[in-house]
């Protein structure tokens, strides 16, 4: 069985206790999971340790999933809300320990690659998406970057599939305008 279907297969018994069961579903879950948090943060390191946290939270949580919808798609939920979580973490790091004035320490794109550099600017549109818009960021996060179904959208979030479709479009909209380029 490929790791998607032992993950569909194990996650039921995980979450009705069987320990085992839970060992082989976060080992067979793990690269997934790296790979998923490997699209919201840039570095490495940031999307090993959100990879951990989520690994975690499935071990915690496990319980909550009620088999309603397919593993992967409350698995997904998972993946989001953690690498979306690490990277406020990171953000209020950096604020609360600014950098010597002296150095200049912003983004050189001769030595910052194109994808790090999409992928910040794309959880700073995120960001604020959330600060100004907060009902359209779920369905951008599912749609575009957990790569969900709509059906599976609506059913996760418990909107009508119309309403998860304007929502994503206006988002769409918002995060194109704030990622053109200023020239």
């Amino acid at each position: 069985m490929p790791p998607a279907a032992d993950a569909e297969y194990l996650a039921p018994h995980a979450a009705a206790g069987d320990q085992r069961a839970l060992d082989d579903l976060l080992q067979a879950i793990r690269p997934e999971v790296l790979r998923r948090c490997g699209r919201f943060l840039p570095c490495r390191e940031d999307a090993e340790e959100a990879a951990q946290d989520v690994l975690l939270q499935v071990a915690r949580h496990i319980t909550t999933f009620q088999g309603r919808s397919r593993f992967s798609t409350w698995l997904h939920t998972v993946v989001a809300n953690c690498a979306r979580q690490k990277y406020r973490e990171l953000k209020r790091r950096a604020v609360e320990q600014p950098l010597p004035a002296a150095a200049d320490h912003r983004a050189d794109p001769r030595t910052t690659s194109v994808i790090a550099g999409s992928r910040l600017d794309l959880l700073e549109a995120l960001e604020r998406l959330e600060r100004e818009h907060p009902t359209l960021v779920e369905p951008l996060v599912y749609r575009d970057i957990c790569q969900m179904e709509y059906a599976e959208i609506a059913e996760r979030t418990g909107l009508p599939l119309g309403t998860v479709k304007s929502r994503l479009h206006s988002a769409r909209q918002y995060v194109r305008q704030w990622l053109r380029p200023a020239f």
